[in-house]
């Protein structure tokens, strides 16, 4: 783990080059370890990981993600409590924004405020034949670095290998108590995270 000097205004990085997770994450399930030099997971069924550093209200989270299958399924919550996971099937009560790339088996890319199969979310279907980069299905083995930029208080917007998807305007933030934390979920796919950096704006 590489990390700057502690404080409001500090940088995180972690590379994941170590044996165990550590401090640091919070775990909700056993499916997520460190693999190689990367945190991994299958089955975590939403059980995700949770930053327990706090982030800022405004700040720019970086992340490479990669796919270990065809099924894609690549997601991560940013500005949630740090420690909720799915209650029930359909992972309906997110504390979060999630961004998902590949999801529902690489058939869309979804933007989503608390509620991943909500009516709000911002969402493109995959669509190999599109002339739209972002229409693209997740290819196992790529690294795709997700960025997710907030610089208002209450614009989440969130860019894949520099391509922008979607841009939230939001007129209820997620920020303060319960909406501070940088999570990974997962569902069945084998994914993989690695290069975390969190930059305070």
């Amino acid at each position: 783990m590489k990390t700057v000097p502690s404080g409001p205004q500090a940088a995180f990085l972690d590379d994941f080059e170590r044996a165990e997770l550590g401090a640091e994450w919070n775990a909700l399930s056993p499916r997520w370890k460190i693999v190689s030099g990367r945190l991994c997971a299958r089955g975590a069924r939403n059980k995700g990981v949770w930053l327990r550093r706090a982030l800022p209200v405004n700040a720019v989270v970086e992340f490479d993600a990669i796919a270990e299958s065809e099924t894609g399924d690549l997601k991560a919550e940013v500005w949630g409590d740090g420690q909720s996971g799915a209650t029930g099937t359909s992972y309906t009560d997110a504390t979060s924004y999630l961004v998902i790339l590949g999801g529902w088996k690489n058939t869309m890319h979804v933007l989503a405020r608390m509620d991943e199969h909500g009516e709000d979310r911002f969402e493109v279907e995959v669509d190999p034949e599109s002339d739209d980069e972002r229409a693209r299905p997740v290819s196992p083995g790529q690294v795709y670095r997700f960025r997710v930029e907030r610089s208002d208080g209450r614009t989440v917007r969130w860019s894949v290998n520099g391509i922008s998807y979607f841009e939230l305007a939001d007129p209820e933030p997620l920020a303060g108590r319960g909406h501070e934390h940088l999570g990974f979920n997962n569902w069945d796919a084998p994914v993989c995270f690695d290069n975390v950096r969190v930059s305070p704006l």
